[in-house]
């Protein structure tokens, strides 16, 4: 696995330029995906550290342990936003917790694993240990009522994902499925607006908002007609209005396919019936890019005067942000926490009480502080709340989550016979000495 971590960062680039050519992110953004994939090899490398079992001794003659064996062969089912780094949420834990896996990536962008399984083989990994299949429902399917398949891990859509968790546990197999999301960003009157607008472009616009951790709603706090307010929203407009369409640094690149860009055009267009005010429009693009390949849209921001608009409530997956201007801090909090998602939410603010006023109030897994995008690093795991539209199956996806995923933990109690030598029967004539000096009136073993 080192020599694989070192492999990836020699051949970085050449990974990130099939990112932009399949998927179609800037190459900045391509590059972050590959390193931010390749922190998860780096963790992965210190887990003969840290998932040591425990050994205690807990009477006299009694000894408990702990170890983790691996499931067996597990299968891991890939979207196609980020090509390398989500196959790496599962591949490195997987294999150093001792498994063999079999990876199915998006069929929209199946070529940069193919280069992965190819440095896998050079850095020495044996054949079938890691495998790759390609295919749609159907290999989906196969794979999870395959019966030496002992876990599955699924990242995509929210109704997928049920589908993907309930067929898995009716086969009573391990499951975690990540599902879809709709995260709150709320500005407080205090925030810092230059670097609040420039964060909150990013996470709304970044990889052209092809991502289940990207903003998609911002909640103004305060008088909407106050000077801070206007400033923030009028700064969010500017900086998202500056993006130019293509896949050099600082650009946006296309949506995934024109499916996804006829979905995203639905909700614009629902928004102008509902009555909402369309501040930036991304449609302009379509006519700028004509006769371009790629199917791209820009930066959209969009003003709403009800809560209930669609485009306020449901995943769009694309570069749109709905802005609503909110009277106090618990209308904020009521519109976050009635959201069926729980991935993620953010507050910007200058002051840590009033952040840590919402961090214990917001119904999400995954908190931010004046960070648009809360992804938190390992050792600590990614994945949604459970019990909400993010979140389905067991355990995180990363982290301490997915070595509890990828392990069964095996808890032994061991009990020696008594020796018979003098200096042990000594000491039981003496009361059951044990090391302390003390007598071990816990030990019951052996008796009714």
């Amino acid at each position: 696995m080192l020599k694989f971590h070192a492999l990836v960062r020699e051949n970085a680039q050449e990974l990130a330029q099939l990112i932009v050519l399949e998927n179609g992110k800037n190459i900045t953004e391509a590059l972050a995906d590959v390193a931010k994939g390749n922190e998860t090899v780096e963790y992965a490398c210190s887990l003969p550290q840290l998932m040591q079992g425990k050994i205690d001794r807990v009477s006299g003659q009694v000894t408990c342990q702990d170890r983790r064996d691996a499931l067996g062969v597990v299968a891991s089912i890939v979207p196609f936003n980020f090509p390398f780094m989500v196959p790496f949420w599962t591949l490195p834990i997987a294999l150093v917790t001792g498994n063999c896996i079999v990876l199915k990536p998006s069929e929209k962008v199946p070529l940069t694993m193919y280069k992965v399984i190819e440095l896998f083989e050079k850095a020495g990994f044996p054949k079938g240990v890691i495998n790759m299949v390609n295919g749609t429902k159907d290999c989906v399917q196969a794979l999870i009522d395959h019966p030496n398949v002992k876990a599955v891990t699924f990242v995509g859509s929210s109704p997928v994902a049920k589908i993907v968790s309930d067929r898995c546990h009716s086969l009573n197999k391990r499951c975690t499925a990540l599902g879809g999301a709709k995260n709150h960003l709320i500005a407080l009157p205090d925030c810092d607006v230059e670097g609040t607008a420039q964060d909150v472009v990013v996470s709304y616009a970044g990889c052209a908002g092809q991502r289940c951790m990207a903003a998609s709603v911002l909640l103004i706090v305060g008088d909407k007609e106050g000077a801070v307010q206007k400033a923030l929203l009028d700064k969010v407009i500017e900086k998202a209005a500056s993006i130019k369409a293509g896949t050099a640094a600082g650009q946006m690149g296309p949506v995934i396919d024109s499916q996804s860009m006829t979905k995203i055009l639905s909700y614009i267009e629902q928004s102008e019936k509902d009555g909402a005010k369309i501040l930036l429009d991304g449609r302009v693009w379509m006519k700028e890019m004509e006769g371009n390949k790629g199917n791209f849209i820009g930066p959209t921001v969009i003003l709403h005067s009800s809560k209930t608009d669609k485009a306020m409530c449901e995943e769009i997956f694309g570069p749109v942000l709905s802005v609503y201007n909110v009277a106090t801090w618990q209308e904020a909090i009521e519109i976050e926490n009635s959201n069926p998602f729980g991935n993620a939410a953010a507050v910007y603010t200058s002051n840590g009480g009033y952040a840590e006023w919402f961090m214990a109030r917001v119904r999400a897994s995954m908190l931010g502080v004046n960070i648009g995008i809360p992804v938190p690093r390992e050792p600590f795991s990614f994945g949604g709340l459970y019990g909400t539209r993010s979140k389905y199956g067991d355990m995180d996806i990363t982290g301490d989550g997915a070595i509890e995923f990828f392990t069964n933990r095996i808890k032994i109690t061991s009990k020696w016979p008594k020796p018979t030598v003098p200096e042990y029967v000594m000491g039981e004539q003496e009361g059951a000495v044990v090391m302390n000096g003390g007598t071990d009136h816990a030990n019951f073993a052996g008796r009714m």
